[in-house]
């Protein structure tokens, strides 16, 4: 097999595919549409989960854990819940097996449960049945609420990170007083993704309102950020929803109001995934595999030592010693290759994986007391002596970082259009990018357009300007200027 990937302009999906396994960060599950994350992987998500985790925690919210099996009557309390994960719901009946001596392994008939058992899809029926427990008066709320867990929804077409049968995930789950609140909360986390997204991951985001059609199945209003990938289709990032009183109404929670009346609480939820590693996949790879912004990198400096016998590295060791002490105590991530594969073969493995800073140290290096680096993002060489090594490092992973952004900022932009015909809105939709148009605020209009196109409407962004547009399917009076994708 060739070590290098496809290039992406060429086929996209299978490039995508092996930069996941030949970089170590995935493999495929031994049931259909589940998926290994590797410690690679792995890592690259803890680093992600603890930059949101301190975010929340900042914001006065608190981590807990609630169970993977959900009574299958808590999903039928609400209506328009049920019927949005009726699909993918995994699903158990029995609780053993039994060894048949001519079948062999099967399950046991008489341990059929009396009523089965959701595997959690999502957590806001189980969370809402515990907090009917918990709220009886006002001075039980806010509760803000969040959990890193997994979750099971049955996919019949996956792909690793993007779309898997599990997942891992945070969902917050909000209580409030006040309809004032909620809403406040559900903006605030959108905001906070969009950090996440843009300052962490530097992936550029739209955000904006989901339509009806397109909201969470319970939710009153759903707010998004939406990211353009490398193959100008839309990724949803991150979803906040205000869930009004659905799920209260739906558990009975209720709660003491300071002037003794009884109300429903006002909810929220909101999450993120695993996904976010595909969305960085697609957003910043290239031909030579991944290329991580530094601050979720599980490495952000990699050196190679080039070296022909043991003198030679003894020396090296020696060189690198006071430096890679440095880096580390400043807060660096570094890991030195002392692999015994070629220099060039080194260099590939590093690139596929996306380190941002590789430092290159043989003996001539020594000589000129200096050592090599080379930046993942833009590729060439910089000569930087030995000396300069602790203040210059930092300064270059701030650059990549920011150079990540613009280029990725750039691509967006550069494939964003605003169109008024829809000929040309079909014409763009067809060879990819994000169409910003007017739409009429019908359903039955953005159906027909996804029917025709396979293009959905990924938001009605918050900067929207409708005045003066019309709506690009029917040509009446726009409603909202919205923006519209081909999506993952």
């Amino acid at each position: 097999m060739n070590n290098r990937p496809p290039k992406p302009k060429l086929n996209f999906s299978d490039w995508y595919t092996r930069i996941v396994k030949k970089a170590g960060l995935a493999d495929y599950g031994p049931v259909k549409g589940t998926m290994v994350i590797k410690p690679y992987g792995f890592q690259l998500w803890e680093n992600i989960k603890d930059s949101f985790d301190s975010m929340i925690k900042e914001t006065g919210h608190v981590n807990a854990y609630f169970p993977l099996f959900i009574p299958k009557s808590f999903l039928a309390k609400e209506a328009e819940h049920v019927e949005g994960f009726a699909k993918e719901c995994a699903i158990v009946t029995h609780t053993r097996l039994k060894n048949d001596e001519k079948k062999g392994i099967i399950i046991d008939p008489e341990s059929k449960l009396e009523e089965e058992i959701v595997v959690r899809p999502t957590s806001e029926t189980v969370i809402w049945s515990m907090y009917k427990k918990w709220i009886q008066s006002y001075r039980d709320l806010p509760i803000l609420i969040n959990q890193w867990a997994n979750v099971v929804r049955w996919e019949m077409r996956t792909r690793l990170f993007l779309r898997t049968s599990e997942f891992l995930w945070q969902e917050g789950h909000t209580a409030h007083e006040t309809q004032e609140e909620a809403q406040k909360e559900t903006l605030d986390i959108l905001e906070l993704y969009r950090q996440l997204a843009e300052d962490y991951l530097a992936i550029p985001v739209f955000t904006g309102l989901k339509t009806d059609s397109e909201k969470f199945a319970g939710a009153d209003k759903t707010y998004c950020i939406e990211a353009m990938m490398g193959d100008k289709r839309a990724l949803q990032a991150g979803t906040s929803h205000n869930l009004g009183q659905n799920f209260a109404k739906a558990f009975d929670v209720k709660f003491q109001t300071k002037d003794n009346k009884e109300e429903f609480v006002w909810a929220t939820s909101w999450g993120i995934s695993t996904r976010l590693i595909g969305a960085l996949i697609l957003t910043h790879g290239d031909d030579k595999g991944l290329r991580l912004p530094p601050k979720v990198a599980p490495i952000q400096v990699v050196i190679i030592p080039i070296s022909k016998n043991q003198n030679e590295k003894s020396k090296i060791e020696s060189y690198l010693e006071s430096p890679i002490s440095a880096l580390k105590l400043s807060g660096i991530r570094v890991h030195v290759d002392w692999t015994n594969s070629t220099p060039g073969f080194k260099f590939n493995e590093w690139e596929m994986k996306g380190v941002p800073l590789r430092m290159e140290v043989g003996p001539r290096d020594i000589k000129n007391n200096q050592v090599v680096i080379a930046r993942r993002d833009l590729g060439g060489k910089i000569f930087l002596p030995k000396k300069d090594i602790l203040s210059e490092v930092p300064k270059l992973l701030s650059i990549i970082q920011n150079s990540l952004f613009s280029q990725a900022k750039k691509f967006r932009d550069d494939n964003t259009f605003s169109v008024s015909s829809y000929q040309e809105f079909c014409s763009i939709i067809e060879t990819g990018g994000f169409v910003r148009c007017g739409w009429n605020g019908s359903p039955k209009t953005e159906l027909k357009i996804k029917e025709n196109t396979k293009a959905t409407i990924r938001c009605i962004p918050f900067n929207e300007d409708p005045d003066g547009k019309n709506c690009i399917l029917s040509g009446e009076p726009a409603k909202h200027e919205v923006i519209f994708a081909k999506a993952y």
